[in-house]
């Protein structure tokens, strides 16, 4: 069976899937998977912005480490709403980063967000 993602989430699920790998080593079908539809790219067109993206994805795990864990409330308020709003700037430049990684390679699949930052 062949799957077939657009490329915005193809790189997404990707960075995603390698920081994964960095981090925990409990991942590699999901990385394989990925890998071989990543291959099927000109990813040397792409791997700039898929640098970016994939750190964006570990500045975002590191921002949501402690509140993933369950270890929020040794956190103050004040910094919380602080990663909430960077993780949601990071956020931000994601979709840009998809996005322009979607028209390089002439991908018509782009993620659309009204009255986002993004935009």
């Amino acid at each position: 069976m062949t799957f077939t993602f657009p490329i915005i989430e193809l790189v997404d699920r990707y960075a995603i899937a390698k920081l994964k790998q960095t981090k925990t080593k409990l991942n590699s079908n999901e990385l394989e998977f990925y890998q071989d539809q990543i291959d099927k790219v000109n990813f040397l067109l792409i791997q700039q912005d898929f640098d970016e993206l994939y750190s964006i994805h570990s500045q975002i795990w590191s921002l949501e480490a402690e509140l993933k864990s369950g270890n929020e409330h040794c956190l103050p308020l004040e910094e919380i709403g602080r990663r909430a709003i960077a993780i949601r700037n990071l956020n931000n430049k994601r979709i840009q980063l998809k996005n322009k990684m979607a028209q390089t390679l002439d991908c018509p699949i782009r993620e659309i967000k009204k009255e986002h930052l993004s935009e």
